[in-house]
């Protein structure tokens, strides 16, 4: 009892806010009376006001995620542009410290040449300066000899005493002098020597300055590429893929080689160095063959959003009204454009049952996306489309409620929500 009074009272308070209505039923025969109460209109109004705020909230999330993932791709291209960029200039950076690196490799190889060469001259000097020494020894007994000769042979004359004397000084002044010269080439050829050696420790301490750099800078290559390439890695997980399969795949594709074989040099010293930059330099080029790889795989796969233009997400993938929705309905005008988000060719391009006007387009990797509802197709079949290029225009034809394009993507048959590949390429920075 206390609800309906309670109700009675709610509604004589609405009374003056919302006045009790009538409406009016009539047919042929007869005529109906159904009273419209203050708390019936209110009830009628708050609903009306909560369906209103809620689907406003709904389309302006839709939007900002629409303009967001549009932007995806410029991001991505800049991204990649200034990445490329920083590893030009340390590319650039690395081979002007390995001609450094050679150049002082050469150098220390000639400066090695040249004490080879002295310490020969140096040998040389020292093995004429011993043949010298001897003859003078044997000059020296010589004249001991005439000299005995000269005091024992009394028969001798004076005169020829005196000539012999002078003929042994004149051999003994020619010694004398080869001797010092060889002693002024020895001395000379130690000194060069010595610098020589000073020049190859000087080279030698240079070269490992440069070897060093240019092993700091094979290390900070090394490290960007490698932190580059995770998160494509993600992406393709993220969208179902196996990351070895879709590098196998694409390399098959881009796999032609060629041009004349030229027989390799190498030296023989420093190579512990050396084959260490190389090892490194060898790893830096194969991460960045997979990051390129990578960037033609995305350029093949619908990572775009089918529609530039302002739309309503009005369906999810997934279940709904109790059967599988395989895609995604976007809402707009009768008339908007729909592009490719990927390169791919034209498989099916006209009517298919409660599709409507529908078009499906085969991308790389067992990829293929569809796009129903259409009110104009603009490609045929068996054309090869480009990633952004126009293919129809949204309509309202086949089993459909209203204008907008039903988007489906498929791996190898079977559909897979296509925010997946979308988010997928926005989240790669």
């Amino acid at each position: 009892m206390n609800l309906p009074n309670a109700t009675n009272r709610l509604n004589a308070a609405l009374e003056r806010i919302l006045p009790e209505k009538r409406l009016v039923l009539g047919s042929d025969d007869a005529m109906r009376f159904v009273r419209l109460r203050p708390m019936t209109q209110l009830a009628a109004i708050g609903g009306i006001t909560l369906a209103f705020g809620w689907t406003l909230v709904a389309s302006s999330v839709l939007a900002i995620d629409a303009m967001s993932a549009g932007s995806s791709r410029d991001q991505i291209v800049r991204n990649q542009t200034a990445f490329e960029e920083r590893l030009t200039q340390l590319s650039a950076e690395r081979d002007a410290r390995a001609a450094e690196a050679l150049a002082a490799q050469n150098r220390f190889t000639v400066a090695l040449e040249q004490v080879s060469r002295m310490q020969t001259e140096l040998l040389a000097s020292e093995e004429r300066s011993r043949e010298l020494e001897a003859g003078l020894d044997a000059a020296q007994s010589t004249l001991r000899d005439a000299r005995s000769d000269a005091h024992a042979g009394a028969e001798a004359s004076d005169a020829a005493a005196a000539n012999r004397d002078d003929e042994v000084t004149a051999a003994l002044d020619i010694v004398t002098g080869e001797l010092r010269q060889a002693a002024d080439e020895r001395a000379t050829a130690v000194e060069d020597a010595a610098q020589a050696r000073q020049a190859v420790e000087e080279m030698s301490i240079e070269r490992e300055q440069i070897l060093a750099r240019n092993d700091e800078i094979l290390t900070q290559l090394e490290n960007a590429v490698s932190v580059s390439v995770e998160p494509l890695d993600e992406v393709f997980r993220s969208v179902g893929m196996n990351p070895d399969d879709v590098l196998d795949t694409i390399r098959s594709g881009y796999s032609g080689q060629g041009g004349p074989l030229t027989p390799m040099g190498y030296s023989t010293r420093g190579n512990a160095a050396l084959a260490n930059s190389e090892t490194k330099a060898n790893q830096i080029i194969v991460t960045l063959d997979k990051m390129n790889t990578y960037r033609i795989a995305m350029e093949k796969l619908p990572m775009a959003m089918p529609v530039r233009d302002s739309f309503r997400l009005t369906s999810n993938f997934g279940p709904r009204w109790g059967r599988a929705h395989e895609g995604i309905d976007m809402a707009g005008p009768v008339g908007t454009a729909v592009y490719a988000p990927g390169d791919g060719v034209v498989t099916h391009a006209g009517r298919q049952g409660a599709y409507g006007n529908l078009i499906k387009i085969e991308h790389e990797l067992g990829v293929e996306t569809r796009y129903a509802h259409l009110s104009q197709v603009r490609v045929k079949v068996g054309q090869r489309v480009s990633q952004g290029e126009l293919i129809g225009d949204m309509g309202n034809t086949g089993r459909s409620t209203g204008s907008h394009l039903h988007y489906e993507v498929r791996m190898n048959g079977r559909a897979i929500d296509p925010m997946s590949f979308i988010k997928a390429a926005s989240n790669v920075q």
